[in-house]
């Protein structure tokens, strides 16, 4: 196994008849989640990728299963729950750089999680494993069964990715900036986005940033910058690695995740850093151009053509 990731995946709902949910009569049905996204990005790049969560039992659970083990990537480690349902979303995208998000995620399946869901013998199989700061705040279990991840990783030196992934609407900002800087300090590779790093640290300057990351203990740190692209930055050197600005953006979300999928495969393949990063913002941009969280993430064929620069007139160069 080369990547395995934790956290909770929902079934996303987005308008059809109108771009706002309140005057939208027909919805379509798909799925979003931020590690099964890293996921699925690694394995359409030919990687192998596992996924640990819980999901309902009920409908929306099976077909979630069926489709997320329909992109290659393992489901041997998602718990059926008998009490509590799979989660929802609804996602409103009003134009490229307006997306609204609505949870209803409470009492989730997957906030459900706790320490005994996890296998030792399952992440020592792996050579990352990758967690977000999404999965804590779900609830006191879910923090207690990503620390226990994360253990397991660094008794067994597996390395540790943490992309913090913010999201306020989960929890107070006092305990986010707590529990992000924890897990920040137990990882080997951060992946935070600009508006992350200044949140957790109140700095804005790119290069103090990294060096406050590095400090928390990890030897790599990777700030993106959006469509700039994302710097590197390490004991030893630090750059900002230009990114693939798109003409247009459809829809937003799922970049990041995008983004995290082709760092890793980069690191997999053992490109040097600058080239991973590259990669990562190459499968970032090309995320954004299709409606959906998974949807645009590429596989080899297309990553090559953009980063080659022959993907038609999308990039805006």
């Amino acid at each position: 196994m080369d990547v395995v990731t934790l956290g909770e995946t929902m079934v996303l709902f987005t308008p059809e008849s109108s771009s706002l949910i309140k005057y939208s009569h027909t919805f379509s049905r798909k799925f979003g989640g931020a590690e099964t996204n890293v996921a699925i990005g690694l394995t359409r790049l030919g990687h192998q990728a596992g996924w640990i969560s819980r999901v309902g039992k009920d409908e929306f659970g099976k077909a979630m299963l069926a489709f997320v083990r329909g992109e290659g990537v393992d489901v041997s480690q998602v718990k059926t729950d008998e009490t509590a349902p799979t989660g929802l979303y609804f996602k409103e995208v009003r134009s490229g750089d307006n997306v609204k998000v609505q949870y209803y995620r409470k009492g989730s399946a997957a906030s459900q999680m706790t320490p005994d869901d996890i296998d030792e013998s399952y992440i020592k199989k792996a050579k990352y494993l990758h967690i977000t700061g999404i999965t804590p705040a779900l609830s006191d279990s879910c923090y207690e069964t990503v620390l226990r991840a994360v253990n397991i990783a660094k008794e067994n030196n597996i390395k540790v990715i943490f992309d913090p992934n913010l999201r306020k609407k989960l929890w107070s900002e006092e305990k986010a900036r707590r529990v992000l800087l924890e897990l920040a300090g137990l990882s080997d590779i951060i992946l935070p986005g600009f508006e992350e790093g200044k949140f957790m640290f109140d700095e804005k300057d790119p290069e103090k940033l990294g060096e406050l990351f590095l400090k928390e203990g990890a030897s790599v740190v990777i700030l993106k910058d959006g469509p700039r692209g994302a710097y590197y930055f390490t004991k030893d050197a630090h750059a900002l690695v230009p990114g693939f600005p798109m003409k247009t953006v459809v829809d937003p979300v799922g970049a990041g995740d995008g983004f995290a999928a082709g760092f890793i495969s980069g690191l997999l393949d053992e490109l040097p850093l600058n080239e991973a990063v590259r990669r990562a913002n190459a499968v970032g941009a090309l995320a954004t151009q299709v409606e959906g969280d998974f949807e645009g993430l590429a596989d080899r064929e297309e990553l090559e053509r953009l980063m080659a620069g022959t993907d038609g007139d999308d990039v805006d160069r």
